[in-house]
């Protein structure tokens, strides 16, 4: 194991690994890169069943893979979607196993732009919740309008894109700009009083309007104050702020929204020939629609046709099945009279295997032979009782205390029975029995020799 790791190479054309490369280049990027913040746009995003989530930071140049593990994932806040603009921290790594450069992080934020998404997505869940954006509170345009307000900036090529559609398609609608700051920190409060000067005015409709533009510069009409001066008006409103793909929170809460400001006028300002257009293309829907209905309903006759059936077929039909079932049930009745047929014959034959003639035969010749083998038995067992009682007699004889008395021995019991084994069992004058071999005799202790003679000197 190398001590330092970044230690120059010899000159004598050491060569590495390619896992001591990699190691050696991890920690360099480690030691030198410990903690960073990157910004870039988050694309690839994994999220392995394991809680890990791996993406792809990118910007219109390059891009890095990164890392973060469940345990920092889990301290993440928004929701990490493609697309999604962030502002990450970490240490610069390297994958040894595969030679991949990536980050590996602990913190990811919102950035710029993302942190305006967030706040975007949750007004817009807010406003949805309340039932702003709902298509039952939408009001209709006018089909011919005569006056219309237009809330926007008076300078700028919105309003001469908007006033150029009416004079071409509608010149005889009224146009009225109440003008407003579109962009910057007082737009926000001035379009909210715009509105409001513009719905007292009975105008038809209003067009709230404004170019193209970042997410900060379209800011003012994702704010909630505006949102709510949109769903207050009486009046209905289009909203077309910025380019087609630019969506603001006034674009859901506004009765209908344009993709552009031309493209609200247009809206509003339908020329004869647009109607004209319209006409002949609902003239041919309706005709396509008749056509494909006619067909639909020739195909579903056609079809009705085919299932309709003669009732002689259908009875014919019948007859064939109830033949078929008379056959079937034939067969069947066949089947199982066969089958009984058999079950009865084999229960007839263990029928004559359990007659209780050839048991009680058998029986009667066991007994038979057990009466033979009784008297032997018992007299066998009769004479080994006796031999056995006789040994058992001479035993006895052997080992009784009768006999020892018979040579001559005596035994000597006290007053209660009691074999006196020893002098110190009795005392001088005590009253003994001697039991001999043949009878008894009472006996008087004269002396036991215990106490000591007592012999007088002067006699």
């Amino acid at each position: 194991m190398l001590t330092d790791p970044f230690a120059r190479l010899g000159l004598d054309r050491e060569a590495l690994s390619v896992s001591q490369l990699n190691n050696r280049a991890r920690l360099l990027l480690e030691d030198v890169f410990a903690q960073v913040w990157v910004e870039g746009e988050i694309s690839n995003l994994a999220r392995p069943a394991s809680g890990h989530v791996y993406f792809t930071l990118k910007d219109s140049q390059a891009q890095v893979r990164c890392a973060l593990f469940r345990q920092n994932a889990a301290r993440v806040r928004q929701a990490l979607r493609d697309g999604l603009a962030v502002k990450v921290r970490g240490k610069v790594s390297l994958f040894e196993g595969r030679g991949d450069y990536q980050l590996i992080l602990d913190t990811v934020e919102p950035a710029g732009d993302g942190a305006l998404r967030l706040a975007f997505e949750a007004l817009k869940e807010k406003l949805a919740g309340e039932g702003l954006f709902a298509a039952e509170g939408k009001r209709a345009l006018p089909a011919h309008p005569r006056r219309i307000g237009i809330v926007s900036s008076p300078t700028g090529a919105v309003i001469r894109d908007i006033i150029s559609v009416f004079r071409r398609r509608a010149p005889q609608v009224e146009l009225t700009l109440v003008p407003t700051a579109v962009q910057g920190r007082e737009a926000t409060g001035q379009i909210v009083r715009a509105l409001q000067l513009a719905d007292a005015q009975g105008f038809d409709a209003l067009i709230l309007a404004r170019g193209g533009g970042s997410l900060e510069d379209l800011w003012c009409f994702n704010e909630e104050a505006v949102a709510r001066a949109v769903a207050a008006c009486a009046t209905p409103i289009v909203s077309a702020v910025g380019h087609e793909t630019d969506v603001s929170i006034s674009d859901f809460v506004a009765d209908v929204r344009a993709p552009t400001p031309s493209a609200a006028a247009e809206l509003l300002a339908p020329d004869s020939s647009d109607l004209q257009h319209r006409l002949d293309g609902l003239a041919r829907r309706l005709q396509l629609s008749l056509r494909q209905r006619l067909q639909r309903d020739l195909l579903r006759l056609d079809g009705l046709a085919r299932r309709l059936r003669h009732p002689g077929e259908r009875l014919r039909q019948q007859a064939q099945r109830l033949d078929d079932l008379d056959l079937r049930l034939r067969r069947a009745f066949a089947q199982q009279a066969a089958g009984r047929h058999d079950r009865l014959a084999r229960l007839e034959g263990r029928l004559a295997a359990q007659h209780p003639g050839r048991p009680l035969a058998l029986l009667r010749q066991r007994l038979d032979s057990l009466a033979e083998r009784l008297p032997r038995a018992t007299h066998a067992l009769l004479r080994e009782r006796r031999q056995r009682l006789g040994n058992l007699a001479q035993t006895l004889n052997i080992v009784s205390p009768l006999a020892t008395l018979g040579r001559g021995y005596s035994i000597l019991l006290d007053e209660r029975g009691q074999a006196v084994r020893a002098a110190a069992q009795t005392h001088p004058g005590q009253r003994l029995k001697a039991r001999l071999g043949e009878g008894e005799l009472d006996v008087r202790v004269e002396d036991n020799h215990l106490a000591p003679v007592t012999l007088s000197l002067l006699d």
